[in-house]
């Protein structure tokens, strides 16, 4: 309760302070939003830094379908690099076919992120890497056969040397190479980050009103912001029928029953549907959805209150939001080992 008691009087600071500058004379690009601009250094920590054998490594391991059980489901089967790092599926669809519970998250800008997964249960990047796949509902392998089967492969014992050397191929070891490769997939210059950089042309005049309206009477600075458009908590949203714990399945906190952490807005008109469930297909229903302050009432957060949006401050808020997609970064499929 104390932690995100905190958090939201930052929040609202932020959105204070936001708003006076829009008060002043509108929202106009300036250095004033830097603080919505990429940091020039990727975070990683000082036992697993980040090289070109490292990375490429973890791009092999990301997209051989041999992580999983049945060498079928890779990394990149549900983090599609052409569908913004997700899968455009409601939720997940998983091992034999089975549908999982929750959406499958984008992993855009996963470096920058304190907690991962939407309930926030791996610490680090390297945690979360090797979750699905020992998970017996999503990629269902066994480690020890994983490495039986990577370490029969020359091409694999030479890129971990070369990435590792003298580890092996050991459970660490792909956790850290996945993790590297994951650090690196991150957005790209988008019309916002022009815009704030000072081409005034690079955003439309209806996506401008519309960050207006993120700032201030939308109210969606409270959640999402800074770079990477998050508060990087856990908030419950007041989604119908739905029972998954989220966050309290991690920490028994009451205030943390039915609380998803706060996505990235970033690249977000290509991971549709949204919401941890999928819920909506369509940015205009979030939009919709907040504008009521949610279905459910039971355990909202203090945060979501009806916001009595026009049709036109709909609109330019789904406008500024796109405007936070930029062109996707290229991706080359690796040569993956044969021997």
């Amino acid at each position: 309760m104390k932690t995100h008691s905190i958090l939201t009087r930052m929040a609202r600071k932020t959105l204070f302070i936001a708003c006076l500058g829009a008060a002043a004379g509108g929202v106009q690009a300036a250095e004033d939003y830097s603080s919505f601009l990429r940091p020039a250094e990727i975070p990683q920590p000082d036992n697993n830094r980040i090289t070109t054998a490292r990375t490429e490594l973890g791009k092999m391991l990301f997209f051989d379908p041999r992580l999983s059980g049945s060498n079928w489901i890779s990394c990149g089967t549900c983090h599609n690099p052409t569908l913004g790092w997700s899968d455009g599926l409601p939720t997940a669809i998983g091992h034999g076919m089975g549908v999982l519970e929750r959406a499958t998250p984008t992993i855009l800008n996963t470096a920058y992120q304190p907690l991962q997964f939407w309930d926030g249960r791996a610490r680090t990047l390297e945690e979360q890497a090797i979750g699905p796949i020992k998970a017996a509902g999503e990629m269902n392998q066994d480690m020890d056969e994983l490495i039986k089967e990577l370490s029969a492969l020359k091409g694999y014992r030479d890129a971990f040397e070369d990435a590792y050397p003298g580890e092996g191929i050991t459970e660490n070891t792909i956790a850290k190479a996945l993790a590297t490769y994951e650090r690196t997939i991150v957005s790209t210059e988008s019309p916002f980050d022009r815009w704030v950089k000072g081409e005034t042309h690079a955003m439309s005049k209806q996506a401008q009103q519309g960050f207006e309206v993120f700032l201030g009477k939308g109210r969606c600075v409270l959640c999402h912001s800074g770079f990477n458009f998050t508060d990087n908590g856990f908030h419950n949203l007041g989604l119908k029928n739905d029972d998954d714990p989220g966050r309290y399945g991690v920490r028994k906190v009451k205030i943390l029953k039915g609380a998803f952490k706060t996505p990235t807005l970033r690249d977000v008109a290509l991971t549709a549907p949204y919401m941890h469930n999928g819920a909506y297909k369509t940015l205009e229903e979030v939009v919709d959805h907040y504008d009521r302050g949610g279905d459910s009432k039971e355990n909202l957060s203090p945060n979501m209150q009806p916001l009595h949006l026009s049709a036109s401050e709909k609109a330019s808020l789904v406008a500024f939001m796109k405007a936070l997609t930029g062109e996707p970064a290229p991706v080359t499929l690796p040569q993956l080992p044969t021997e």
